[in-house]
């Protein structure tokens, strides 16, 4: 096996004016290629990266032009590209162990989305992209097999608002919806014109168009679940003929309704009956009203796209 040093060495650029370089510790004594990002530089062999990467499996039958900046014999490739990004690619591609873990921290999954499709690494580019879509669904089936915890990626204050500003970035749209939805349940407006604090003192930033996409909609999608053939419709228009205690039942919906309107901050648009914890209504009652739940939050998914000002799901298409 090839030998990594483990020492951050410093070293003179093979550029013009000499600027100096950081070595990093992903420095294999026998590569043969280094790559250049920003101020660090990586040496790893040619033909790892060229397995998994079409753009760099290209790069191996180019011939070499004769002013070629080289280090210790090896050709420098310069990227244009964050080095902490290009450390978390290439941990990915010499350490297996590396991006198998069940959740990983995201800003991993990040670098390998944005650098797994610019160079083509597709296979940690589609896993990376996994990990976003389990946490972030397009289906409702996929949403009632989620846990109310992240489970692929580590969480933290602000995760979604990077979420939303990667996806968009990136054009992995179908993540964007939901993403959306549980960020306007989880912030406030400052939050998205300001930024959430993170541990490291950065904040987080979302681009203009997602601003206008979260900021405002908070009360409409809060009124939204009360409308005819939402979740909670029933509870503000009773249409059922088939009540066997009708008065009963009438004071009992009344009851749900301020109840379901008193909590303003709360959204139900996919809770299911068991979750929305109903009234002990007449047998007809509750089965319509379990109907008119089942039914209700298919329709709040069906149109969760438009309240942000997406395409419709069908629409919503990932480039790969």
């Amino acid at each position: 096996m090839p030998l990594v040093s483990t020492s951050a060495t410093m070293s003179k650029s093979p550029t013009p004016g000499n600027t100096t370089f950081r070595r990093s510790d992903i420095w294999f004594n026998d590569g043969n290629t280094v790559l250049q990002a920003g101020n660090t530089q990586f040496r790893v062999h040619l033909s790892v990266l060229a397995l998994h990467s079409s753009v760099f499996s290209d790069m191996q039958g180019l011939p070499q032009p004769p002013d070629q900046p080289t280090i210790e014999g090896c050709p420098v490739v310069e990227l244009q590209d964050d080095p902490k990004d290009v450390k978390f690619l290439l941990n990915a591609l010499y350490i297996p162990t590396f991006h198998c873990q069940k959740s990983l921290p995201f800003s991993v999954v990040r670098a390998l989305i944005r650098l797994g499709r610019k160079y083509d690494f597709k296979a940690l580019f589609d896993t990376a992209v996994q990990r976003l879509t389990t946490e972030f669904p397009a289906t409702l089936e996929e949403y009632d097999v989620m846990g109310l915890d992240y489970t692929v990626i580590d969480d933290y204050p602000g995760l979604e608002l990077d979420v939303i500003a990667l996806a968009s970035e990136t054009n992995i749209r179908s993540v964007l919806p939901y993403a959306c939805y549980h960020a306007v349940r989880l912030y406030n407006k400052d939050d998205f014109f300001d930024g959430v604090e993170k541990e490291d003192g950065t904040r987080t930033s979302l681009a203009a168009a997602d601003i206008r996409r979260c900021v405002g909609v908070d009360h409409n999608l809060f009124m939204q679940q009360f409308q005819p053939g939402r979740t909670l419709g029933w509870a503000r228009t009773w249409n059922f003929d088939d009540c066997t205690t009708e008065s009963r039942c009438t004071s009992m919906r009344a009851l749900a309704l301020a109840g379901y309107m008193e909590g303003s901050g709360m959204f139900n648009h996919f809770a299911n009956p068991t979750e929305l914890r109903l009234p002990q209504f007449c047998p007809a009652c509750s089965a319509n009203i379990e109907e008119c739940i089942v039914t209700g939050r298919k329709k709040m998914w069906e149109d969760l796209p438009i309240i942000f000002n997406l395409p419709p799901w069908s629409e919503l298409k990932n480039e790969g």
